[in-house]
C-alpha cells in the first residue's frame, strides 16, 4: 500500500486492497479514506471511487514527510483531529494503538490520548455478560476493547467481534468502519437479474449426472433439490440417494451449524395434513433417536457428513438410505440461535483458514530440519526438568530430527516413536501454560520470576515453543493478545488492558482509581496505595478527576509491560529459534490463530476431513465409507466407548492435530481384514469391510480400546 507500506490483504481490517496497474498504484481503501489531506473531488467512477489519482499522489508525497508516532517510519497520512495534537500515524498502526476512526461525516481520527470513550452511568451493572456475537464473556468496563449498545438493553460486544463479523451496518459506533459506498455489483447492468432464477446446481462432492452439475430434469432422479434452509446449495436426487422430491435435503454448511447448536427439541415426527401449515422455524431432520438401532448402512446422525475425500477413478457414491418415519425427529431452532451459530461458524471458519496458512508457513520452516537425530530422554513425571536437560545438552540442535524416549517406560524399545514425540510436546506445552513463567487465567502474560530470569528459563520456554511448533507439537493457544502484540510489534507500541492484570490486589487498586467518581475519592484512593504507586514510578499530584485516566494507563503499562522487560526480551530471543518470531512478525494475523486461541475441539467433521480414502474400483469397499462416517458421529455423540482423540491416537500417535499438520497426511484403506490396523509410520488406517454397521462398530471399539489400553499400561 502506497500509504501504509504494508502488504497485508485483510479487508475486514484495512478495507479492500486495490491495485491499479496503469497508475502503478496499490492502496488499502481504509488507508485512503481516513487520510487527512485528501477529499473525493471526482465522481464515483473517477480515479479510486472519486479520489483522483493526482490527489492520491499529492497525499503520498505529503505523508512521506511525516513520521508515524507509533512505528517511527515515514508515510503517516492520518492525523489526530484534537486541537493542538500533532500526532500522525498509519492506519494499521492506529488500529494497533487503539486509535478511533469515525467512518462517517468528515472521517475524523483521534489518537490514543484524545479518543472519545463511551460513558457508563453509575447504575451500570458491574461484572460480565456474554458478547452478543461470539458468546464469550465480556467485562463491563469502559475500555477500548468493549462496546455497549446505545439502544439495545444489556447488549455488550467485543470491539473485535463487531469488526470481524460486520453485523451492525446501521448502528454508528464512534469507532466502526461503516461506509456508505454502493457495492460494485449493484452498479452493473441487470445486476438483479440472477434473483429471478432458482439455484440449479449440484454441489455434492461426486456428481453422478453424466450431463453435468447444471443439468436439471424435473420429475426424474436428475431433478435438482435445493437446501431447505439456505436455498443456496443443491443436489440431484440421485446424487444424494433421495427417492422422491418430498424428502428434505440440507447442505453441509447448514447441517454443521445446526448440529453444533445442541438446542434441538427431539420428538417423534407426526404426519402433517396437506392443509396444515408449517412454521418457518420448524424443519425435519432425518436422524434416528439416541441409542436406536441402525436402519441402514449410512443413516445420518447428528449432522450428515458429505462423502469424505475419495481417491479413485471409478467410484460409486456412498449411499444414504432413507430412514423409516418412526426413526425421524423434529427439530426446532429459534431465529436468535441460528444467528448466533452463524456468527460462531464464521469465526471458526476464519480461524481454520488462518491455521491452514500457519501450517503452510511452519512447513516452510521445517525445511531446515535435517535427518540427523537428537534423542531426548524424558521422564513424564518430571517433564520440565528432563526437557530442560535435553534442550541444554551440547549435542542438541533445533535443526535435528527429535526422537523421544520416556525413561520411566518399562518397554523402552517401543517408546522411540512419533507417538512419544507428540505426547512429549503435549505434556511440555501443558506444563508451560500452567508454570510460574506465565500468569493469568486463560490469555496469559509473562510473570516476573527473578529466579527464572537468573536461570534463563524464559529463553528456554520461548525456544521450546518454537521447536514444538516446527517439530509437530500442538497449538500453544494460551498467549494473551497483549503478550502476542508485545512480541510482534514491540512493547513500546502496545497498550495493555485491565484484564491483563493477574494480581488481584493490583487489579483492585486500578479499579478503585478508575471508578473514582469525584476528586476527593480519587485522592483518597491514591493516598491508600501511595507506596505501590511510588514503587511503580506513577506517584504524581492529581488536580482533576480526568487525571485518573492517564494514571491508570501508566500503572497498566508498568505492571504488565515495563515490569517484565527482562523476561520479555529473553522470551523473544528464545522464539527466534528456527525463525519462528520472524514469521510471527511477518504474519501476525496467522500466528495469532495458533498462539492466542485454544485449539478447536475435535469433531466428527474435523476427523472426517483429515482422512483421504484410497480405494480401488471395488464398489463394496467404498460402501464402508458410510460405516466410517456413521461411526465418527456415534463417537462424537457419546454412543461409543472410545473418543475421537482415541481414534486419532490409534492412527497417528497424536491425540491432537499438530500445528504443522500430519506428515504424511492421514489416509484410509478398506480391506478384507478382520480387525482395523493403525499404521503410524504412514498415518494410514486400514479398515475391515463388514456386512453390517454393528459388526464394523464392534471391531472398531474392541481393537482401538484394547490397543490403547495396552499402550497405556
Amino acid at each position: 500500500c502506497v500509504l501504509c507500506g504494508r502488504t497485508d490483504d485483510c479487508p475486514e481490517k484495512y478495507g479492500e486492497k486495490r491495485t491499479y496497474v496503469e497508475y502503478n498504484l496499490t492502496v488499502h481503501y481504509y488507508c485512503l479514506l481516513m487520510s487527512s489531506g485528501i477529499w473525493q473531488r471526482g465522481e464515483e467512477d473517477e480515479g479510486v471511487d472519486g479520489f483522483l489519482i493526482t490527489d492520491i499522489r499529492k497525499e503520498v508525497n505529503r505523508a512521506a514527510k511525516l513520521k508515524c508516532n507509533i512505528c517511527k517510519k515515514k508515510g503517516a497520512s492520518i492525523g489526530c483531529v484534537a486541537p493542538k495534537c500533532k500526532r500522525s500515524y498509519h492506519f494499521p498502526c492506529g488500529l494497533q494503538r487503539e486509535c478511533i476512526f469515525q467512518f462517517m461525516e468528515d472521517f475524523r481520527s483521534y489518537c490514543w490520548e484524545h479518543r472519545p470513550v463511551q460513558e457508563f452511568t453509575d447504575k451500570e451493572p458491574r461484572g460480565a455478560s456474554q458478547c452478543t456475537i461470539c458468546l464469550d464473556l465480556v467485562e463491563h468496563l469502559p475500555v477500548y476493547t468493549v462496546l455497549k449498545s446505545p439502544c439495545c438493553k444489556n447488549a455488550w460486544f467485543h470491539r473485535e467481534c463487531l469488526q470481524v463479523i460486520q453485523v451492525l451496518p446501521f448502528i454508528l459506533f464512534a469507532s466502526m468502519e461503516i461506509t456508505f459506498l454502493d457495492a460494485s455489483w449493484e452498479l452493473e447492468e441487470n445486476a438483479y437479474q440472477d434473483l429471478l432464477h432458482c439455484y440449479q446446481h449440484c454441489d455434492v462432492k461426486r456428481c453422478l449426472c453424466k450431463k453435468g452439475r447444471d443439468y436439471n430434469e424435473p420429475d426424474s432422479k436428475w431433478e435438482i433439490k435445493r437446501c431447505q434452509y439456505c436455498g443456496s446449495r443443491g443436489t440431484h436426487l440421485a446424487c444424494s440417494s433421495m427417492k422422491s422430491w418430498e424428502q428434505n435435503w440440507e447442505c453441509m454448511e447448514c447441517r454443521s451449524i445446526f448440529a453444533k447448536s445442541g438446542k434441538y427439541s427431539k420428538r417423534k415426527k407426526r404426519a402433517l395434513a396437506t392443509s396444515e401449515k408449517t412454521s418457518g422455524t420448524t424443519c425435519l431432520l432425518e436422524e434416528p433417536p439416541p441409542k436406536s438401532p441402525r436402519q441402514s448402512p449410512g443413516s445420518p446422525r447428528n449432522f450428515l457428513l458429505q462423502s469424505p475425500k475419495i481417491m479413485s477413478q471409478t467410484l460409486s457414491p456412498c449411499s444414504h438410505l432413507e430412514l423409516p418415519a418412526s426413526n425421524r425427529v423434529t427439530m426446532s431452532l429459534s431465529p436468535m440461535m441460528s444467528s448466533r451459530n452463524w456468527s460462531l461458524s464464521l469465526r471458526h471458519k476464519h480461524l481454520r483458514e488462518k491455521r491452514r496458512e500457519a501450517c503452510n508457513i511452519l512447513k516452510e520452516l521445517k525445511a531446515q530440519v535435517k535427518t540427523k537425530t537428537t534423542r531426548l530422554n524424558i521422564n513424564a513425571e518430571n517433564i520440565w526438568s528432563s526437557a530442560l536437560k535435553g534442550f541444554r545438552q551440547r549435542i542438541f540442535s533445533p535443526t535435528n530430527t527429535i526422537e523421544v524416549n520416556f525413561s520411566n517406560c518399562k518397554n523402552r524399545s517401543k517408546t522411540n516413536t512419533s507417538a512419544s514425540k507428540h505426547y512429549f510436546f503435549q505434556l511440555l506445552m501443558l506444563h508451560l501454560q500452567n508454570s510460574s513463567l506465565f500468569e493469568g487465567s486463560f490469555g496469559k502474560n509473562l510473570s516476573l520470576d527473578f529466579q527464572a530470569v537468573k536461570e534463563n528459563l524464559y529463553f528456554e520456554a520461548g525456544k521450546m515453543i518454537a521447536v514444538s511448533l516446527v517439530h509437530g507439537g500442538p497449538y500453544p493457544g494460551f498467549f494473551s493478545k497483549t503478550l502476542f502484540n508485545c512480541l510482534v510489534y514491540g512493547p513500546e507500541n502496545v497498550k495493555p488492558a485491565l484484564e491483563d492484570v493477574a494480581d488481584v490486589d493490583v487489579a483492585q487498586t486500578i479499579k478503585t482509581i478508575k471508578y473514582a467518581n469525584n476528586l476527593s475519592s480519587l485522592q483518597s484512593a491514591l493516598q491508600d496505595c501511595s507506596e505501590f504507586l511510588a514503587a511503580a514510578g506513577c506517584l504524581r499530584p492529581v488536580t482533576a478527576l480526568c487525571d485518573k485516566n492517564m494514571l491508570v494507563n501508566d500503572i497498566l503499562i508498568y505492571h504488565v509491560i515495563k515490569r517484565i522487560t527482562l523476561p520479555l526480551e529473553s522470551f523473544r530471543h528464545g522464539l527466534k529459534t528456527l525463525g519462528v518470531l520472524e514469521k510471527m512478525q511477518m504474519h501476525p494475523d496467522v500466528f495469532s490463530s495458533i498462539l492466542c486461541h485454544k485449539p478447536e475441539r475435535l469433531s466428527a467433521e474435523i476427523v472426517c476431513d483429515l482422512f483421504t480414502i484410497h480405494s480401488s474400483s471395488d464398489v463394496d469397499k467404498v460402501e464402508g465409507a458410510d460405516f466410517w462416517m456413521g461411526y465418527l458421529q456415534d463417537v462424537e455423540s457419546g454412543e461409543s466407548v472410545v473418543t475421537l482423540e482415541d481414534i486419532l491416537l490409534f492412527v497417528t500417535g497424536a491425540c491432537y492435530v499438530p500445528s504443522i499438520g500430519f506428515d504424511p497426511e492421514p489416509t484410509i484403506k478398506f480391506l478384507h481384514i478382520r480387525y482395523p490396523v493403525g499404521n503410524r509410520l504412514l498415518n494410514c488406517l486400514e479398515l475391515p469391510i463388514t456386512k453390517t454397521y454393528q459388526q464394523f462398530k464392534n471391531v472398531m471399539e474392541l481393537t482401538i480400546r484394547n490397543t490403547l489400553r495396552v499402550e497405556r499400561e
